[in-house]
């Protein structure tokens, strides 16, 4: 089988990326298809895989700042050739479901998330990434294009793999389609207990609006309780300028540190509403119990007393109410590390590869 792999934009490592990564390990002939590739922003990742890129790419600033390109992704996913290959596996958040294929090609996409700058608030999305003026003012008559594109685009994957339930719920409120589940991969073997617990609690994050890490500051600033933050973002600079002393910014951190600070924490906070959260899931790797909005996908992994405590509404005063009734629970890190064994990598492969061998004999039947 001749395989191709297709991603939206190749500017950040995160989880999308740790689901293509994967990908590449099942097949590590196929060549990567994207629209933008920022090989100084990915430290190393893909660098010695065949990455072809489109147009956009020679734009200039577009490495940089993509995102001000609405207009042009559809055109840039849309020109890829995919004649002569059996099957293209896609993983998208956006644009990447949206390539055109032969009637004898099987596309499958593994959907993260159906678009949501598109179906959701695209104000807000201007908003986090703190465009300038005047492209603030151009994305919302772009948004009307996109949706119709988004919508259009939705109908080409012959095949879809949603990351959660909870994805899998909106592919279909929007999409109008079906799609089978299957979680993303989490290094759990690179997490551990350690019992020698300190006297923090932890948030590890891009730093985004929509995470909402400004509440949890506002929350710990009251409590007086040590946080620590890991992570990068343009809102660094805003959330410093309201944390306490006891709130620490430690910016990116290498991996075996990463595994460290989840290891000693007292439970990890997770204030933001997400359709996987995978660093949620490694610090449950770690026996970490989660401090959790009752949103998004964690509820379909986290049970209330037992590997987490929910809060319902996105405030300082929920957070605080939580964090406060967390001290009087026992949890088990060894039972909340358990929880966690069916989202490892190789798992997920498994899973993977599975699928795409069924899919293909029912697509040539």
């Amino acid at each position: 089988m001749k395989i191709a792999l297709v991603h939206d934009y190749l500017v950040q490592y995160g989880g999308a990326e740790r689901v293509l990564e994967c990908f590449t390990e099942l097949f590590p002939g196929a060549p990567i298809y994207t629209l933008v590739y920022n090989k100084k922003l990915m430290h190393g990742v893909f660098e010695n895989k065949n990455i072809k890129t489109s147009f956009i790419q020679k734009i200039p600033f577009a490495k940089n700042y993509h995102r001000i390109f609405p207009q042009l992704m559809p055109m840039g996913i849309e020109q890829f050739d995919f004649s002569g290959y059996d099957i293209v596996l896609s993983d998208s958040s956006s644009y990447a479901k949206g390539i055109i294929t032969g009637p004898e090609t099987l596309h499958i996409c593994y959907m993260h998330t159906p678009m949501r700058y598109a179906w959701d608030d695209c104000q807000k999305y201007t908003h986090d990434f703190s465009f300038p003026g005047f492209i603030k003012k151009t994305i919302p008559l772009a948004m009307n294009y996109i949706r119709i594109w988004d919508r259009v685009s939705a109908e080409r994957p012959d095949r879809l793999i949603a990351n959660s339930n909870f994805v899998s719920k909106r592919i279909k409120k929007y999409y109008k389609k079906d799609s089978v589940v299957i979680h993303p991969p989490v290094n759990i073997n690179n997490f551990y207990i350690d019992e020698s617990e300190e006297d923090y609690f932890l948030i590890v994050a891009r730093l985004l609006a929509y995470k909402r890490v400004d509440i949890a500051i506002e929350a710990f600033n009251k409590l007086g309780l040590k946080l620590k933050i890991i992570g990068r973002g343009p809102e660094m600079k805003r959330l410093k300028k309201m944390a306490g002393q006891n709130i620490e910014f430690l910016g990116r951190v290498p991996d075996h540190e990463l595994a460290q600070y989840y290891a000693k924490c007292r439970a990890f906070v997770f204030p933001q509403e997400e359709d996987f959260g995978i660093v949620a899931i490694e610090a449950m790797a770690s026996g970490k119990p989660l401090i959790a909005f009752r949103g998004g996908d964690i509820p379909e992994h986290v049970e209330n007393g037992k590997t987490g405590i929910f809060f319902d509404k996105q405030n300082p005063e929920n957070i605080i109410e939580a964090v406060e009734k967390f001290g009087s629970f026992d949890f088990d890190p060894k039972y909340i590390r358990e929880q966690t064994r069916k989202f490892d990598r190789e798992i997920f492969k498994d899973k993977i590869k599975e699928y795409i061998e069924n899919s293909f004999r029912e697509f040539k039947m």
